[in-house]
């Protein structure tokens, strides 16, 4: 009975004064500055501070719904989404420098309707002066696509399955009609 109300003692003390030093915790550590909401949503602003909820698209390391400081630029969206989707296998890395990302922000106005604003670049090549300083509205949409200039072994993984099918149904046909 003894070794019950110590037990029993312990775990309150242990939850009264984990409640009060949790409290005082929350109370000395400031908010953090990225924080998952749910499965795709992110909030960047702070609780207190005036929010934008844009969508973010595309070949992009964390798309979903963020909550951002109003007034927003693309290039810090994108930032906060962690960048494009780096392509690499084993056989092959992406060289960035002949990449080009295509931006594309879709904006609904009860005046003006759908708007749609473009903005394309290349790594190698600074960031446009438009997309730098475009400012980003309430329920935008962004979408980001990455693509680059096929090269050679682009050519070479079409093109071999396909002679490697033909060529082997050449062989099986000279194989079953020669008997």
């Amino acid at each position: 009975m003894k070794r019950f109300f110590v037990l029993f003692g312990a775990a309150f003390l242990l939850l009264t004064g984990t409640v009060q030093v949790q409290a005082q915790i929350n109370r000395d550590v400031p908010v953090s500055q990225m924080f998952r909401m749910a499965e795709g949503i992110v909030r960047i602003a702070e609780p207190n501070q005036l929010a934008d909820t844009l969508s973010i698209w595309g070949d992009i390391s964390l798309p979903g719904k963020y909550m951002v400081p109003r007034g927003t630029y693309v290039s810090d969206l994108i930032s906060y989404a962690r960048g494009p989707l780096r392509v690499q296998s084993q056989e092959t890395q992406l060289d960035w420098s002949r990449v080009r990302l295509d931006i594309a922000i879709s904006r609904y106005t009860q005046d003006q309707g759908e708007q749609l604003v473009e903005f394309r670049y290349r790594y190698n090549e600074p960031v446009p002066e438009e997309m730098r300083y475009f400012r980003l509205e309430n329920n935008d949409l962004v979408s980001v696509q990455a693509s680059r200039r096929p090269v050679f072994i682009d050519y070479v993984r079409v093109i071999a399955p396909t002679l490697s099918v033909v060529l082997s149904t050449i062989l099986l046909y000279d194989r079953f009609s020669g008997n």
